[in-house]
């Protein structure tokens, strides 16, 4: 079975998609990358599939209930993101696709992956 990490912005979903992820039996993890200063922290449980969940700004914002999120905390946990981006099996916008949308994507891309393997 894969371990999946699950990365992204504050609000992008992570914890409710590695439930929902976790719900279907698969090994997945939220990995709080955006709050690190260690570039490769997403690494560390030596996963086998990086899933990067994008957000904007302003659906963050909009998720949190506070307009006036600082754009410059987004813009640092952009900085702290770009490793795990760079090493992402499977990017996201959540910005359009639930949280539903997402395990199915993320499913497909097993299911395809497994297939390869064969």
């Amino acid at each position: 079975m894969a371990k999946i990490a699950v990365v992204g912005h504050c609000a992008a979903g992570k914890s409710t998609v590695v439930r929902l992820l976790r719900g279907r039996g698969h090994n997945a993890i939220a990995v709080a990358q955006e709050h690190s200063a260690i570039r490769d922290l997403w690494n560390h449980q030596q996963p086998d599939v990086v899933l990067y969940l994008e957000v904007s700004l302003d659906e963050l914002r909009r998720r949190k209930g506070n307009p006036k999120w600082p754009g410059w905390i987004f813009e640092n946990q952009e900085m702290r993101l770009q490793d795990a981006r760079a090493h992402a099996s499977l990017e996201i916008d959540t910005d359009i696709h639930d949280a539903d949308a997402v395990v199915e994507s993320v499913e497909q891309f097993l299911a395809v992956r497994h297939a390869s393997d064969q």
